[in-house]
């Protein structure tokens, strides 16, 4: 009995290794595989949108295998609603975890937009109708001038930042360490319909 008992431990013991082992795997995975993980596309789960250029790629495999069901909900929800007819104003997908929020009016101009970025949630950014630039740089380049908030979870800063165009079929992902500056007009495209989805960050 106490030899089954020891063997059964032993057998429950390298099944807890092996899965500690798969998932600091997962945690190091090389920036390599990472981008060829994102190519690859499985994740998207037959969602035709494109993921924009500028994502990073580490970034989003570790949160994506640390949140994998909230993440495939978000999925889910892009692919199987009509962005087209969504209506303004906030839609849960799952509770506090993941939630849209949708908008429509005009952009701002380039010194009415404002640099932020976030510690809890991450932001999926897309473009449903019309046309808006985005500026991106890293949170440790830009300058801070008011500081984080936890309360509405968001620090403003001023940056020099790479400039993207956003457009109806590609989302834009920022992570905590992506300040960002959306909402910048582009000429001849007075409303904009949005998306924005918030992905709470997995630690």
């Amino acid at each position: 009995m106490k030899v089954k008992l020891i063997y059964r431990l032993a057998i429950a013991m390298i099944g807890f290794i092996t899965m500690e082992n798969t998932a600091i795997a997962q945690q190091n995975i090389s920036h390599k595989n990472a981008e060829k993980w994102l190519k690859k596309g499985e994740w998207k789960n037959g969602l035709k949108l494109k993921v924009d250029n500028s994502v990073d790629a580490d970034e989003f495999y570790k949160q994506y295998h640390h949140n994998k069901a909230v993440w495939d909900k978000v999925f889910t929800f892009l692919k199987q609603t009509n962005l087209d007819t969504l209506s303004p104003g906030k839609h849960i997908i799952d509770g506090d975890n993941a939630y849209a929020s949708v908008t429509e009016g005009p952009s701002k101009e380039p010194d009415k937009a404002t640099w932020e970025s976030h510690k809890k949630y991450i932001d999926l950014q897309y473009v449903i109708k019309g046309k808006e630039k985005i500026e991106v740089a890293d949170v440790s380049t830009a300058h801070v001038i008011k500081p984080y908030d936890a309360a509405k979870d968001v620090a403003n800063y001023t940056a020099n930042g790479i400039t993207y165009t956003a457009a109806p079929g590609t989302f834009f992902l920022f992570f905590p360490q992506n300040a960002h500056k959306p909402n910048i007009k582009v000429t001849g495209y007075d409303i904009v319909k949005k998306l924005v989805i918030k992905i709470k960050v997995a630690e």
